[in-house]
């Protein structure tokens, strides 16, 4: 148990904000030297001049791939946390969000090795930086590599205190809307302005408007600004919009209708951004089955295995959008995703990684298959 936790807090006090590339760089050279501890080589490093660099690592063989996805980029800045423990949970800047979950994929791969077990496929385990940003970097490296391969594993945390698998996610899009105005004198020539705000207004009414809860969409205008003096009519305004879908058909039903959207006040004109950053991540017939290997695979560690769909999207998305069987949430349990109080319960650090492994085990042996 020591050791593990070793690791874990060997990741989490190395800080990875995803948008300081030699910081995430820096991360990246600590699961390097884990990889090499435990197997005696290094990951394939996949170079990004933007992001951080990616990792690549392969284990077994076989005419069949499981493709292993971590990412360990956080939403947390130098400084921001500190790992410590207390009692039974572990704290610290990403050790949910996954730092904790990729050491324990590495437990389980590791355990493999060191018992010796037959294994019929190869297991490709790609490393990412630039998850919490929604990949833009990762995400060709991903779909290039996923076409290859039949099954995915992602190692994000599971569900918050039920510890379910996630077998669907919501798609997600994001749209930035910088709306032009006329500017004019309050008091004097009011009425020869054209408000940017205003537009900026009834825009955002209307957004709102196509929240549906019964089929499962959300549309968020979660940033706004514009304008300036208040005696000025305001000839700048610009919103962004979260966009939140079950379905692929609803996903590009409110992004058609975003895209074409035009102004609500005359004299006023916009350009509309964005759009789709990860599609839905639909539960279909081979999930199921995969959902199934899962499930019997814990209950040899007295787990009662749950599934859930959940409305954050990850690099599953992407993977179960090209028709690879893909199931979500094989990380660490805990809770405070993107809080100040994210932590791990270390507890239960030891029957995931068996689960884990024997999961792996399930899909990768022949007996399995």
């Amino acid at each position: 148990m020591q050791d593990i936790l070793d690791d874990i807090k060997f990741l989490v006090e190395c800080d990875s904000p995803s948008l300081n590339k030699k910081l995430v760089d820096q991360c990246g050279e600590r699961i390097q030297e884990l990889l090499f501890h435990y197997f005696g080589k290094h990951a394939e490093v996949l170079e990004e001049e933007k992001y951080g660099n990616h990792l690549k690592f392969e284990f077994g063989e076989g005419d069949e791939t499981i493709l292993i996805l971590s990412h360990f980029d956080t939403v947390w800045e130098p400084g921001d946390l500190e790992f410590k423990i207390e009692g039974d949970l572990a704290y610290g800047p990403g050790i949910l969000d996954m730092k904790g979950g990729l050491v324990q994929t590495i437990w389980a791969i590791k355990a493999i090795k060191e018992l010796n077990i037959p294994f019929s496929k190869k297991i490709v385990y790609l490393f990412t930086s630039d998850e919490e940003v929604s990949s833009p970097s990762s995400r060709y490296v991903i779909e290039e590599i996923a076409k290859d391969c039949d099954y995915a594993l992602v190692t994000e945390p599971p569900v918050v205190q039920t510890g379910a698998l996630k077998t669907a996610r919501k798609g997600s899009a994001r749209y930035y809307i910088d709306i032009t105005g006329k500017a004019a004198h309050a008091g004097n020539n009011h009425h020869e302005g054209a408000s940017a705000i205003q537009e900026a207004a009834k825009t955002i009414d209307f957004l709102e408007s196509l929240t549906d809860y019964e089929v499962g969409t959300t549309v968020n205008v979660g940033f706004i600004k514009g304008g300036g003096k208040l005696n000025v009519v305001a000839d700048h305004a610009e919103i962004g919009i979260d966009v939140r879908a079950i379905t692929s058909e609803e996903q590009e039903r409110i992004d058609e209708i975003i895209c074409e959207l035009t102004p609500f006040t005359e004299g006023t004109s916009f350009e509309v951004t964005g759009g789709v950053s990860r599609p839905p991540m639909e539960r279909n017939e081979d999930t199921k089955i995969l959902f199934q290997t899962a499930k019997e695979a814990a209950k040899e560690e007295g787990i009662k295995l749950k599934e859930a769909s959940v409305g954050g999207g990850s690099d599953g998305n992407l993977t179960a959008n090209m028709g690879v069987p893909t199931l979500d949430g094989l990380g660490i349990i805990g809770d405070g995703i993107h809080a100040r109080n994210e932590h791990i319960i270390i507890s239960q650090i030891p029957e995931r990684a068996a689960f884990f492994s024997n999961l792996l085990i399930s899909i990768g042996t022949k007996e399995g298959t």
